[in-house]
């Protein structure tokens, strides 16, 4: 499956460490001042998504001159420009995985819009191909069934985080759980595989599954 990557603008120190490797290998989306990033690395991006209120006249300029496709959007509006750009992507290329950099550090409120925007309705097409990864964490998201995910190089721990009360099923990690009701939402932080891939069932909301490394 084809990749998308976008950069949204968070800081620098929360990239993956090796971020403009991965960039480099597929095609890539900038969200905001996250465009002006991937100029600076050198990587010309597919399209600019925002409403650019945290760039200068000039920097805007600069991106309307490098990059082919600017949707510029009234900043006074009900989407946040990571939720445009994710939303542009998903209709561009509809059978993509979207991997997201750039969404987290600096403010806690823009954080959990980001994590919470798997409930959008336009969103719904792309929440089980949407990856958000950071220095330290890769986030997916699920749908009820049984599920598998798999381990990512350097992650140690494992966090299913239900979102909405369920019934959740955890076989073969490292701390298990059998038709375990949650009645609210709920973080099983700290478990851990066993091997190179786990399974687990839900059977009601969406389930983020968070691997991580200190």
């Amino acid at each position: 499956m084809e990749t998308i990557n976008l950069l949204a603008g968070g800081p620098k120190s929360e990239w993956p460490v090796d971020l403009n490797h991965r960039l480099e290998q597929n095609p890539c989306i900038g969200i905001d001042r996250g465009t002006l990033h991937l100029l600076d690395m050198g990587i010309t991006p597919y399209a600019a998504i925002g409403d650019f209120d945290s760039v200068s006249a000039n920097e805007l300029a600069l991106i309307r001159q490098c990059v082919e496709i600017v949707h510029q959007s009234n900043p006074i509006k009900d989407e946040t420009d990571t939720e445009l750009a994710l939303q542009f992507a998903g209709q561009q290329f509809p059978a993509a995985h979207l991997t997201l950099y750039g969404f987290s550090g600096g403010r806690l409120d823009q954080l959990l819009t980001n994590l919470l925007m798997v409930y959008r309705p336009f969103l719904t097409d792309v929440i089980t191909r949407l990856t958000l990864q950071d220095r330290h964490n890769w986030i997916q998201f699920y749908q009820p069934g049984t599920n598998l995910v798999e381990k990512q190089s350097g992650m140690k721990y494992l966090d299913f985080v239900a979102l909405e009360p369920t019934t959740l099923t955890l076989p073969d990690e490292k701390y298990q759980l059998n038709r375990f009701a949650v009645k609210r939402p709920t973080s099983f932080s700290s478990n851990e595989f066993l091997g190179e891939q786990g399974t687990f069932n839900f059977d009601h909301g969406i389930m983020m599954v968070v691997q991580s490394h200190d």
